[in-house]
């Protein structure tokens, strides 16, 4: 499912098998979680995308050929950071997410939204064998975003999650193992999404313009709307923090120092680490970390991606490509 133009639709093209370069694998996909980063790339809020682009940064598959660290028909993840250099003052310091040259699955590099993807052999993890191929895949962006964010925010016992969609729905579940209380907020009469964060064990949920019942020691944004950045402020207690965890978000209102002031910390988390990617899927199977997917054919992509943007996905899209997991 080839974007051959921004907010143009996904056209089901048959293309030549690219050639492997050292230390790629080429993979059998089975499965690729649909993120809202494919979204803002489709519409064009992303604007340096390779064009064609296959999208797609959340896969699962097997490995047919390549490489020196798997063994054809192992089952690995490909996330978000698809290479980096490993040289800059960024790679040199364990903070590859920020790689001036990193390159990204489905946006530099081809993806997963297709029957077969190339990946570098470095940024591959294998999949825990508990984890079906659907349920696997929002862990490899959702999953790893979230992670990070959570890390970011500190070890406050209140979070405040914005935006209560695939990645907000796997934090909470690492929240609640940790013994935190987590608040969701969604958007205006969302009942589904509410009614998941409670079934999830948040002690609240609510509309993200409302003031959550307790002060926040410190709140994660996932929803791309930089109106929530002023709501989270005056949410959290001094001395918490506010965590951005999109990597697009509209503009941030102007709004009064007293927010920020009382040593309330604003940050935003970029990208991933092979480390993050490590840490989740080691803990994920302990946690354990139930993803909640809703399943689509590869076909049907844009669909999916029309049903994220109007806000009807409750967990996380996937898209199903070869066989499942269950299946084989």
């Amino acid at each position: 499912m080839v974007l051959e133009a921004p907010r143009s639709p996904l056209r089901e093209l048959e293309l030549p098998r690219p050639e492997l370069e050292h230390g790629q694998v080429r993979l059998r996909v089975l499965a690729c979680g649909v993120c809202r980063t494919d979204l803002h790339i489709r519409d064009g809020e992303l604007h340096k995308p390779k064009l064609p682009l296959i999208l797609g940064h959340e896969i699962v598959g097997t490995v047919l050929e390549g490489g020196r660290a798997f063994e054809p028909g192992t089952r690995v993840g490909v996330p978000w950071l698809g290479w980096t250099c490993g040289a800059c003052r960024y790679c040199r310091t364990g903070k590859e997410n920020l790689c001036d040259r990193a390159r990204f699955t489905g946006y530099d590099l081809d993806g997963g939204y297709a029957e077969e993807a190339v990946a570098d052999e470095r940024f591959c993890f294998p999949i825990p064998e508990s984890y079906p191929d659907a349920e696997a895949a929002p862990l490899l962006c959702a999953g790893l975003i979230g992670y990070r964010s959570l890390l970011r925010a500190g070890d406050g016992a209140r979070i405040g999650l914005y935006g209560f969609g695939a990645a907000a729905h796997i934090v909470a579940q690492i929240a609640r193992s940790e013994g935190r209380r987590v608040f969701a907020f969604t958007r205006p009469g969302d009942e589904p999404a509410q009614a998941l964060a409670l079934r999830l064990g948040s002690a609240w949920a609510g509309d993200s313009a409302a003031r959550p019942p307790e002060e926040l020691d410190a709140a994660i944004i996932f929803a791309p709307a930089g109106e929530l950045v002023p709501a989270a402020l005056r949410a959290v207690r001094k001395g918490g923090s506010v965590v951005c965890a999109g990597i697009h978000m509209s503009d941030i209102p102007r709004f009064p120092y007293e927010l920020l002031w009382g040593e309330r910390t604003l940050c935003s988390v970029a990208n991933l680490t092979r480390r993050d990617g490590a840490e989740l899927l080691d803990l994920a199977p302990r946690v354990p970390i139930r993803t909640e997917v809703e399943v689509f054919a590869l076909g049907d992509a844009e669909l999916a991606l029309d049903r994220l943007r109007a806000g009807e996905i409750h967990g996380a899209a996937v898209l199903t490509v070869g066989t499942s997991t269950s299946e084989r």
